[in-house]
């Protein structure tokens, strides 16, 4: 399956067939929606309490859970 420029570059499909955004998706726009997006780079801050500090937690495990496994590759 070919992909366009677009959707490399402002999303992907994930493997349940779901539309992620990708930051450079979300950086074009320039503002939080407030879903809680899973690349938001605006730190999600329209997203309400306590769905924000969830969404920082799994970000967080997920960045150092990923350089960890660069490191020690």
């Amino acid at each position: 399956m070919s992909e366009n420029k677009e959707e490399q570059e402002d999303y992907y499909i994930d493997a349940k067939g779901r539309w992620v955004f990708t930051a450079a998706y979300h950086e074009k726009r320039g503002y939080c929606c407030g879903e809680a997006c899973k690349h938001c780079p605006f730190d999600y801050e329209s997203v309400p309490e306590p769905i924000k500090t969830r969404a920082l937690l799994i970000r967080d495990t997920l960045c150092s859970t990923h350089q960890k496994q660069k490191t020690s590759s």
